[in-house]
């Protein structure tokens, strides 16, 4: 057979895509099958081009901010001003100031961070626990922390099995926790409250909080730290078993915070002070009034999946919502303010995950990390519902509560001359090592201090001498940290409740002892 010329070959391919042409236009104008397929691709092809554009308008849109947050009811301020989670002209953010908010729910961690990363969120929330474990892998983005917007009072707990009373109880014990993550700190400042280590304990590493309530429920562990509603969901699951602690009495540990990016904030600095003088407003008014809070639930409810109103409700129940007076305290910029702020809790998680292997390289300083401006410039002191949150108010302590067993015992070598019950400065300085961050940190909870001697000399004397031991700390946090003086339970015990043999010196020592016990309410 004859070879084909260029000419033919060129002629024989026009013919054949014309007719797949013509034969394929035919196919969609003529038949069912064709018309059916033909109106589906401009379906698809519209509906990519919408999503293009929404997606290109949302992101690129200036007057518009964009806050990645999770399913959490610490936010709420922000979502109630708002008027809900998408950008909206009824929002009071326009109506005020004239730029819109979008919140964006991003509970998968991971997520979260590369949305911040890229820029498809400006603002985003953390935790200033666990933020110094994330400040490398921030360094690119000069991360600061903008405002405070919760503290966590009963959104974290830790569960257990049947048989478990107290923190010390968990030694040796497999405990489901996600690392890094608010659920890891709260667990790691138990501990100390009960003078252990995470090396006391087994930690059964968790993705997330969620998960660690899973393998709790599925009694694969004797205890797990989770967040609420869970806590409640595993007691249920799980026979005889309960919630150890909660943030609720543990209130001064988990404080929900808002970072942007330096370069961002510097170009935005008049949308984001007034950012947070709404968010501070939308705060004050849902913590001054039910019907308030009422609304900031329901708000929740229909942006958060599969989340009643009612569990709404509850789950901003289980937060303080900071206002400006609690964030001016959280940044120290209020000279009286004597409890846990940012500084604090930055600073000593910092070191206790570098001790921990966590953190490798260093971490800058908090007043390194944060923007103060908005807080600094703003005209909200004195304005309704923005006053600090104040102490807890103790009443006097009852027979009954005197005796309840203690969540955390931590066990202190304090010395004292022989006879006396003055304290020292070498005391002082053991009793603000040991002592004083745990009971900030702890300041919904009773402290019982037990004063302890070994058996040397006259058993009434040595206990009576014992409870001036222990009310001479009580009375030394009173006047220097200003703390309640009905918060404190003082016992003096003498030599009835030794922890080691008075046969040995080395025994006595551990007898002349002040415990320092966190009691719940």
């Amino acid at each position: 057979m004859a070879r084909l010329t260029s000419f033919s070959k060129l002629l024989l391919t026009l013919l054949i895509v014309g007719g797949v042409v013509f034969g394929g236009k035919y196919l969609l104008n003529n038949t069912e099958a064709g018309k059916k397929l033909a109106e589906k691709s401009k379906s698809s092809s519209e509906e990519k081009k919408s999503g293009d554009e929404s997606n290109s308008n949302e992101s690129s849109d200036p007057n518009t901010i964009k806050v990645g947050v999770v399913t959490w009811g610490g936010y709420a301020g922000g979502q109630y001003f708002n008027e809900g989670f998408k950008a909206n002209t009824q929002s009071r953010f326009y109506k005020d100031y004239g730029f819109k908010v979008d919140f964006k729910v991003l509970d998968d961690f991971e997520a979260s961070r590369a949305a911040f990363k890229n820029g498809n969120v400006d603002l985003l929330w953390c935790t200033i626990d666990a933020l110094p474990t994330e400040m490398s892998s921030l360094k690119a983005y000069d991360p600061k922390v903008v405002f405070q917007a919760d503290w966590s009072r009963g959104g974290d707990a830790v569960v257990v099995r049947r048989g478990i009373t107290s923190v010390s109880d968990l030694r040796g014990k497999k405990v489901a926790v996600a690392e890094l993550t608010p659920s890891h700190s709260f667990l790691i400042w138990l501990l100390e409250a009960a003078g252990m280590k995470p090396s006391d304990i087994q930690i059964i590493k968790q993705p997330s909080a969620i998960d660690a309530a899973q393998v709790f429920k599925s009694q694969q562990v004797d205890a797990a730290v989770v967040w609420s509603p869970d806590d409640e969901l595993c007691t249920q699951a799980v026979p005889g078993s309960k919630i150890l602690e909660s943030t609720r009495s543990a209130s001064n540990i988990i404080a929900d915070a808002f970072i942007a990016k330096g370069a961002w904030l510097d170009k935005n600095s008049d949308k984001v002070a007034k950012l947070y003088e709404g968010w501070m407003k939308g705060a004050g008014e849902i913590n001054s009034s039910d019907a308030n809070k009422r609304k900031a639930a329901k708000i929740l409810s229909q942006n958060f999946d599969g989340v009643s109103e009612d569990a709404a409700y509850k789950s901003i129940s289980n937060v303080r919502l900071c206002n400006h007076g609690d964030n001016m305290n959280f940044f120290g910029m209020n000279p009286l303010y004597k409890g846990v702020n940012g500084e604090n809790l930055y600073s000593r998680m910092t070191n206790t995950y570098t001790q921990l292997n966590y953190i490798d390289g260093k971490v800058p300083d908090l007043r390194m990390a944060i923007y103060t401006n908005a807080i600094k410039n703003s005209n909200l002191s004195g304005m309704p519902g923005q006053t600090a949150e104040g102490q807890k108010q103790f009443t006097q302590v009852t027979e009954e509560g005197k005796k309840k067993d203690a969540i955390a015992t931590k066990r202190v070598s304090i010395s004292f001359r022989s006879g006396e019950f003055k304290l020292d400065e070498n005391t002082k300085y053991i009793i603000d090592k040991e002592f004083v961050d745990i009971a900030k940190a702890f300041s919904n909870s009773r402290i019982r201090i037990e004063g302890n001697t070994d058996n040397v000399g006259n058993p009434a004397t040595n206990k009576a001498l014992s409870e001036k031991r222990a009310r001479a700390v009580a009375d030394y946090l009173i006047s220097t940290y200003n703390m309640p003086r009905n918060r404190f339970i003082i016992v003096g015990n003498g030599p009835d409740k030794p922890v080691g043999s008075n046969d040995t010196e080395e025994g006595k020592s551990k007898n002349r002892r002040t415990d320092f016990e966190i009691v719940g309410e």
